[in-house]
């Protein structure tokens, strides 16, 4: 049975008659999706929320890393379509889950969405198919929380009636080099023939090499050391960054020396804090798995609490700045320039920035901000306007200019020709000759 199940799904990924299902359409999912349907796959995308499947149905891109014409003309040539109802999946050969697993209020894995997602495909599922779960998770929830659920609601048999993997998601948005088409894969699928035709499903439609481990659990470890690895090494320099300036040396500097080695060396720089849906999440999900087994990740969590840190350390310095004109942080027009977790992109998801613009708040700050890409964001159920246009009359008005985002389509000769004082935390005025306005983080 087993390998009449993988020989069909195998033959049908030939001739590319499998019909694709993702399950959330945001950065992760939209993207795979489109790849799929490109590859001349089928593909059916849902989401809760009704106003990205009516946008993805119209044929309107949200997404990035999306290329619109793309998008327009599978929708139009019927190779993909969206839907609010799971019914769908009765009809799915290939199920990919993309869905958000955030932290709750306690710092601790939300795999609601995943569960629930998994709840829905087991009323569908069908023998013949393949599951695999791409949301960033802690290790072992491929088999520990998807198969029991998957098993129990459809009736049937992992290996036997269907495969279940594990190919964590690897999107860089704004990244102009590597997209889902060109990035690398990994699969860890349960038993060997559920990783080879999973891996044959994304080799059929993505051209970056596809690396088969040997369970989903180390393919689910992997994803969290790539993120926990840039964790702690971002860490590692944000805690250099303060000790830098009690030195009053320039970090930047250090690190820019320190990259012309050509091994053993890679450089990370520092910053307000971190952002984005991996880097800052994904340690916390393995500190709490750790701790099931009794083991405390010393190391990881250290970064984690520098990282942390960091926006009320921006607070910090830019109280000092002020303080050099005599001006008290409470009562100062601030105006943050850029709320984007990075450079060039409209993405703020956990972005350092917001912390930064609320802990100025917190201290009777008159803060603004500006950002070319986001002219408003919803931060803890508010939403927050910022100002339409920087021009050389509106950054006079600022007692301080916080620069929390690195946007290259920023006028910052101008900035600093007509700002009082600049607070700049991601070195993104370097090329800015004069500087006697300017700090650095």
């Amino acid at each position: 049975m087993e390998n009449k199940l993988k020989q069909n799904l195998l033959n049908k990924i030939i001739k590319k008659t499998i019909h694709v299902s993702v399950i959330g359409l945001g950065y992760v999912g939209l993207p795979l999706a489109v790849e799929k349907a490109k590859a001349s796959f089928k593909t059916i995308g849902f989401d809760i929320q009704r106003e990205k499947v009516k946008m993805v149905n119209e044929g309107h891109n949200y997404i990035g890393d999306v290329i619109d014409d793309d998008l327009k003309e599978l929708v139009e040539t019927g190779m993909l379509s969206a839907t609010t109802d799971f019914s769908f999946i009765k009809d799915a050969d290939f199920i990919a889950i993309c869905v958000p697993t955030p932290l709750d209020e306690y710092q601790q894995p939300d795999i609601s969405y995943v569960k629930s997602s998994t709840e829905e495909v087991a009323k569908y599922l069908k023998k013949g198919t393949m599951v695999v779960l791409e949301s960033t998770t802690y290790p072992g929830t491929t088999e520990e929380l998807i198969k029991p659920i998957l098993e129990q609601g459809s009736g049937l048999k992992c290996g036997e009636d269907f495969y279940l993997g594990f190919s964590p998601e690897r999107v860089d948005p704004g990244n102009a080099i590597y997209k889902t088409k060109n990035t690398p894969k990994v699969v860890g699928g349960i038993g060997k023939d559920a990783t080879e035709v999973i891996a044959a499903m994304y080799r059929a439609v993505l051209d970056g090499d596809v690396y088969e481990v040997s369970s989903p659990a180390i393919a689910e470890m992997e994803k969290i050391l790539e993120n926990t690895y840039r964790n702690v090494n971002i860490g590692l320099i944000n805690e250099l960054a303060i000790l830098c300036d009690r030195m009053k040396i320039n970090i930047w500097e250090v690190v820019d020396a320190a990259k012309t080695k050509p091994y053993g060396f890679q450089a990370f720089y520092p910053g307000p804090g971190l952002g984005g849906h991996c880097i800052p999440l994904d340690p916390y999900y393995l500190s709490w798995k750790a701790r099931e087994y009794g083991f405390h990740t010393s190391m990881i969590e250290s970064s984690m609490m520098i990282n942390d840190r960091m926006p009320e350390y921006c607070i910090d310095r830019a109280s000092r700045i002020l303080n050099k004109d005599k001006k008290a942080l409470n009562g100062a027009k601030i105006l943050a320039l850029g709320v984007a977790y990075k450079q060039d992109i409209d993405d703020y998801r956990e972005s350092p920035a917001l912390k930064v613009i609320e802990n100025f708040e917190k201290v009777g700050a008159q803060i603004d901000f500006y950002d070319p890409f986001i002219p408003e964001y919803k931060y803890k159920g508010t939403i927050h306007k910022g100002i339409e246009k920087i021009n050389p009359e509106i950054i006079k008005r600022y007692d301080l200019i916080v620069v929390t985002a690195s946007h290259t389509n920023v006028d910052y000769e101008m900035i600093q020709q007509n700002a009082r004082a600049i607070f700049d935390t991601k070195n993104a005025m370097k090329n800015v000759e004069n500087r006697y306005n300017i700090e650095l983080l």
